[in-house]
C-alpha cells in the first residue's frame, strides 16, 4: 500500500491521509511512482494532483522503521521525515512532514524532524523517582510549562 497526504494549498497542513493500492501507483514499467499516484487521486478524489504528497508509513523522526517498529539498519528508505498525519505540515522546500507544533515557543529540531522546547530535552527522572513510579507510590513525570518556559515535575498520583 502507498500512502498519500492531502495538503491544504494555503497552509500546507495535512487534511487527510489515504491508502492507495500498489497497482494504482505503478508506472508503465511497474515501478511505484508518486506522480502516477497523484494522478490517480486527482481523478478519483477531485483534488489537484500537486496537493497529494506521498508519505511513508514506516518513517518517524527522520528514521526508517522495520516491520517491528525498530529503527532499521537500512536507512536508505527513510522518506520525508515523518509519516504524515492530520494536522502535520508539509515543508515543500525541505521535502519533510513536520508534526503539529505542540507549543508556540518550541523550535524545529531538524536532525529528528520534530519539535523541541527552547530549553532542550525533557529532564530525566532520578533513580529514586523511577523506583517510586515502579512501586506505585508516585507517578512522576515532567510537563512543559509554556508560561514559565520550563519543564515542571508533577506526580499524577498525588496532584
Amino acid at each position: 500500500m502507498a500512502h498519500f497526504a492531502k495538503i491544504d494549498e494555503n497552509t500546507n497542513e495535512v487534511l487527510t491521509v489515504l491508502k492507495v493500492n500498489d497497482s494504482d501507483v505503478l508506472n508503465k514499467n511497474g515501478v511505484e511512482t508518486e506522480s502516477v499516484g497523484q494522478q490517480y487521486l486527482e481523478q478519483n478524489n477531485n483534488w489537484p494532483a500537486h496537493l497529494w504528497i506521498q508519505t511513508s508509513y514506516n518513517t518517524r523522526n527522520g528514521k526508517y522503521l522495520d516491520e517491528n517498529g525498530e529503527v532499521s539498519a537500512d536507512q536508505s528508505k527513510v522518506f520525508r521525515g515523518n509519516y504524515a498525519t492530520v494536522g502535520s505540515v508539509w515543508d515543500a522546500q525541505n521535502q519533510l512532514f513536520w508534526p503539529p507544533k505542540p507549543f508556540p515557543s518550541w523550535v524545529k529540531n531538524s536532525s529528528e524532524v520534530d519539535w523541541q522546547s527552547p530549553i532542550g530535552a525533557q529532564p530525566s527522572l532520578t533513580e529514586e523517582q523511577v523506583n517510586q513510579n515502579l512501586s506505585g507510590t508516585n507517578l512522576w513525570g515532567y510537563i512543559w510549562n509554556e508560561d514559565n518556559q520550563s519543564w515542571d515535575l508533577f506526580d499524577n498520583l498525588n496532584p
